[in-house]
């Protein structure tokens, strides 16, 4: 079936609705076509990319008319750089159509009782929101079909994002839109100096160059910490590229580089080198400050973190006399910010680097209800401990995309506390979760939170209420 329907063009779809990943679809003889880069309302030609017997996948070659839901994408990048997938869709649809992926998730996978959705909390910012971007450095730059067609030697070295589906190839970013303060600033000087003092370009494929990776957070207090990743042991051109960025930008708080001669970008297990400033940078919330570290997670949207940590704690109507578990704490951030209104805190984290950072956060803010572990949730969260702390009123649990290990949902249903938040940034990940919890909990209350504009991603936060003996 794939190979009959590949590359075949079905002509005047017309795109009925948002689905998952960012794709819409329209109908076709009967069948789902998912299609990538289009608006409900549109009517396109589609070149089919996969082809099953249930649905069919593709992408728009010509479009017949365009949706009265459209705008103008205002990065230039736009279609190319896979970053940001709804531009041409304005901000208030996006809200809605977050929050209908939300319940078709809930509906199609959770299969529970559950409460109305509530609107999505929207962003206030929606540019330069973001706290945390990775650019990737290649010597095989992306070349547009009218650069190849137009027989011209372009320079191939670039400093940008990867382009989907294509792990060696890098869109060579001009001005991003999704982080502000330095950010273009550093990486369009350091790669204006790269290629001025001939400093190599990785490549991915034979794994060799120097400059390999660039990773800027900010915070919204004004601090800056910039990493630069090197491909290889070269320590005077490592020198000369960290004093021209300690020089050039001598506002970075926290100037740090690390030799990756690894097959992957992970950093985790390598040792990092400060060159420059401190090895942390503070963020602050509602008068409380978070260490970052460079090997910590932090929401990287930090403002709409601020207002996600307050559904949260709404949700968890803490009186102060309860235990609360906070399940992959990360540096803390959920669990010192809710300390003041509960007995105890206790969080469990697998990145060591991170737990250190929530102790000492909480040391930092003065908060002594805090008690922080590292270590395999699934592995950590078990009879032994149980036995050793008290029993939670109230859990807490952030997990990663793939959600909860079936050991955790396990152990939190033998655990029964009253009541669980549940805070997910992927919601068909938390409605599987939900499906097994709904042996002894039911679902009280919704809420999505938009914390990536412009992209299909929300983040959903949901209450869920053990159910009467």
């Amino acid at each position: 079936m794939s190979r009959k329907m590949k590359n075949k063009v079905i002509t005047n779809l017309k795109i009925e609705k948002i689905a998952s990943e960012g794709k819409c679809l329209g109908y076709h003889d009967e069948k789902v076509v998912f299609v990538t880069g289009v608006a409900p309302g549109d009517v396109v030609d589609v070149r089919i990319t996969k082809g099953k017997s249930s649905f069919m996948e593709g992408e728009p070659v010509k479009f017949h008319e365009y949706s009265k839901e459209r705008i103008e994408p205002f990065c230039a990048h736009f279609g190319t750089c896979g970053g940001c997938k709804w531009q041409h869709i304005n901000y208030d649809l996006q809200k809605t159509y977050k929050r209908q992926q939300v319940l078709d998730q809930f509906q199609r996978i959770a299969k529970v009782p559950i409460p109305e959705v509530m609107p999505t909390l929207g962003s206030e910012k929606t540019k330069y929101y973001r706290n945390k971007l990775d650019f990737t450095f290649s010597n095989k730059k992306w070349l547009t079909l009218d650069q190849i067609r137009s027989g011209e030697e372009f320079d191939r070295n670039a400093l940008g994002f990867h382009i989907p589906k294509m792990f060696d190839k890098i869109i060579d970013i001009e001005h991003c839109y999704l982080q502000g303060n330095i950010s273009n600033e550093v990486r369009n000087e350091l790669r204006a100096f790269a290629l001025e003092n001939q400093i190599t370009f990785y490549d991915i494929r034979n794994q060799v160059g120097l400059l390999r990776n660039l990773i800027i957070r900010t915070t919204s207090t004004g601090e800056s910490m910039v990493i630069v990743q090197f491909g290889e042991n070269d320590p005077e051109s490592i020198k000369v590229v960290m004093e021209f960025l300690n020089q050039k930008f001598p506002e970075i708080t926290s100037l740090i580089y690390v030799i990756n001669l690894k097959g992957n970008e992970t950093f985790h297990d390598l040792e990092l080198v400060t060159f420059a400033g401190k090895d942390f940078i503070e963020e602050e919330m509602e008068g409380l400050k978070f260490r970052i570290s460079p090997k910590s997670f932090y929401q990287t949207n930090s403002e709409q973190a601020y207002e996600l940590y307050k559904v949260a704690r709404e949700f968890a109507e803490l009186k102060g006399d309860e235990v609360v578990y906070d399940l992959y704490t990360g540096t803390g951030t959920i669990a010192n910010f809710v300390a003041k209104k509960a007995k105890q805190v206790i969080g469990i984290e697998y990145v060591e680097a991170a737990i250190e950072d929530a102790k000492l956060n909480s040391k930092l803010n003065g908060i002594a209800n805090t008690l922080f572990y590292a270590g395999d949730m699934k592995e950590m969260l078990n009879e032994e401990f149980i036995a050793n702390h008290a029993k939670p009123d109230l859990i807490i649990t952030d997990p990663p995309r793939a959600g909860m290990d079936e050991k955790v949902v396990e152990m939190l249903l033998r655990l029964e506390a009253p009541k669980i938040v549940y805070v997910s940034c992927n919601p068909a990940t938390q409605a599987r979760d939900v499906a097994l919890l709904a042996e002894k909990y039911d679902v009280v209350k919704i809420q999505p939170v938009d914390m990536f504009p412009q992209t299909y991603h929300v983040e959903n936060v949901i209450l869920l209420s053990r159910k009467a003996q």
